[in-house]
């Protein structure tokens, strides 16, 4: 293992990008209603900065993405739940301390979990995390050179063309869709996407045809069928969908503790509590209990948040952290939010909290889990590159308390020069908080709600693959239809050409595309902050 990982140039380069990822993060979430995954970029731009200036290695450059990388999902999960109180209420009274501590807490409890589940999702569940791997891939391929990284690169420029054509000149539609089925809420059709296909690709046809799976149940057979058989209506079939995608989300996180964590609780926990032990982990985490304990008392006296609301945030941001792993490594997305929704819906269950404070567990929860999807992807190219992990998550400290910062006084400043009404309107739609808004109020069908858990918990528990089952219920068809595309290809390519994917060709290709349009996407999203700013 290279002894030169973690170096000062490499923390000046990762904390100065991940506050220029910050802020582009934070626009882009507003106004467009997406977080571009930034790992391609990050990884490309560090290994450009590092051999300019010369003498680095694949593991200084790994450490130092890491770092650039924390504080983009930060802003994303901010942006995704904290604007739904403004649109609930344009004259809430939110302060800029209950903000930092929200997202700094947020940020506290990410880092302790991604250092506690490391090893689990990473080492011993070995989960795709296939942003990880086209990070990983990307980085040995450009340092060995030869035919394949032509080929990784003729497929990047191509990928990020297509973007540019899609998302910047508007040449080419974003989604192809069924009007027919748009009557029934259902949204029939293919995102346009080379990283989603890429995703399908990388995951495998199994996991993919279960995601796949789960969108047919979820348009075709409650939203379209229920409707058409008479069932239910329109409003029902949607309330019932989204609570059975939920449902299941749940279940699956409950499923993961159930099998996965708590049986190993003594080796991923027992740094926490035992002197020297390190367990599953690569640092002592005996001060992390402690920290906890303060973490909560901040969210109980700064916020209002209260004492149980604090303990159900601190021990939801647990089971939704695994969660985000889960899903992560499996389908390369993370609805941050609607782990966010759990959560608040559950601290509004047990206690009196007030609609500003719910919102408030909601950030926690999801700034936590969108550090955690963000930096297992890093920690999987790192695994992959053979990079010290205590390096790499050094680095995570670095970038995600400086994207914590950064995001909250980013907020501030929108909030301040647009006014409270910009968000839910034209100027920052803010998709994310404004369904967060909607589910203050809680689950829209709970028996749908309960029949999922209790299906993902047994399911999980055999070895289904039941959370890419929950993402296909919940999220619009045209999302899982492109990953099943690239599912499909993969088992085409397995079947009758595996001499390509057995010199890794169909893995360079796909990491290519994936990385093109994550690269110009945010690219695309640095400049829209930019506009707004000037």
């Amino acid at each position: 293992m290279p002894k030169k990982q973690l170096t000062a140039r490499g923390l000046i380069i990762g904390a100065i990008g991940s506050i220029i990822l910050t802020m582009s993060s934070m626009f882009i979430a507003l106004k467009l209603s997406s977080v571009p995954w930034p790992i391609m970029f990050v990884v490309l731009v560090s290994m450009f900065l590092l051999k300019l200036c010369g003498n680095t290695n694949l593991q200084e450059i790994n450490v130092t993405q890491t770092a650039m990388s924390a504080g983009a999902m930060v802003a994303g999960g901010l942006a995704f739940t904290i604007p739904g109180i403004w649109i609930l209420n344009p004259d809430a009274d939110v302060s800029l301390g209950d903000l930092l501590a929200v997202t700094l807490g947020g940020v506290i409890l990410g880092l302790i979990f991604t250092a506690l589940f490391r090893k689990y999702f990473i080492v011993n569940r070995q989960l795709p995390f296939a942003m990880g791997q086209a990070a990983a891939e990307t980085l040995n391929v450009s340092d060995r050179g030869g035919k394949k990284v032509i080929l990784l690169f003729v497929s990047m420029i191509a990928a990020g063309i297509f973007t540019w054509l899609r998302d910047w000149k508007m040449k080419i539609a974003s989604t192809v869709l069924s009007a027919k089925t748009a009557v029934y809420g259902s949204y029939v059709g293919i995102w346009l996407s080379p990283m989603l296909i890429s995703i399908g690709y990388i995951i495998g046809p199994v996991v993919v045809g279960v995601w796949f799976l789960g969108a047919l149940i979820g348009d075709f057979g409650i939203l379209i069928g229920g409707v058409e058989l008479g069932l239910w209506d329109s409003q029902v079939a949607s309330d019932i969908k989204s609570s059975l995608g939920i449902g299941l989300m749940v279940g699956t996180g409950i499923g993961i503790l159930i099998k996965g964590i708590i049986p190993k609780a003594k080796d991923i926990f027992g740094s926490m509590f035992i002197k020297d032990r390190l367990g599953d982990n690569f640092v002592s985490m005996r001060w992390a209990p402690f920290v906890m304990v303060l973490v909560a008392c901040a969210f109980t006296v700064i916020t209002d948040m209260g004492v149980i609301a604090s303990i159900i945030t601190i021990l939801g941001t647990w089971l939704t952290t695994s969660m985000s792993a889960q899903c992560v490594g499996q389908s390369g997305i993370n609805p941050m939010e609607i782990f966010g929704i759990i959560i608040l819906i559950a601290a509004k269950a047990v206690s009196s909290i007030g609609q500003v404070e719910a919102f408030y567990v909601a950030a926690v929860v999801a700034v936590a889990c969108g550090l955690v999807g963000d930096v297992m992807n890093d920690f999987k190219a790192g695994h992959i590159l053979n990079t010290d992990p205590k390096a790499q998550w050094i680095a995570e400290v670095v970038g995600g308390l400086i994207g914590g910062v950064v995001s909250v006084f980013i907020l501030f400043i929108i909030l301040k020069a647009y006014g409270a009404g910009a968000f839910g309107g034209e100027m920052f739609p803010a998709a994310q908080a404004s369904a967060v808004a909607a589910m203050v109020g809680g689950i829209s069908h709970m028996p749908a709600f309960i029949a999922g858990l209790i299906i993902a918990t047994i399911l999980y528990c055999i070895n289904f693959p039941v959370i890419t089952l929950g993402l296909g219920v919940y999220l619009p068809f045209y999302l899982s239809a492109t990953a099943a595309i690239g599912g499909a290809l993969r088992f085409v390519v397995d079947k009758i050409w595996p001499k390509f994917e057995a010199d890794g060709k169909g893995t360079i290709i796909a990491s290519g595309l994936l990385g093109g349009e994550s690269i110009v996407g945010v690219i695309i999203a640095m400049y829209y902050a930019y506009q707004i700013i000037v």
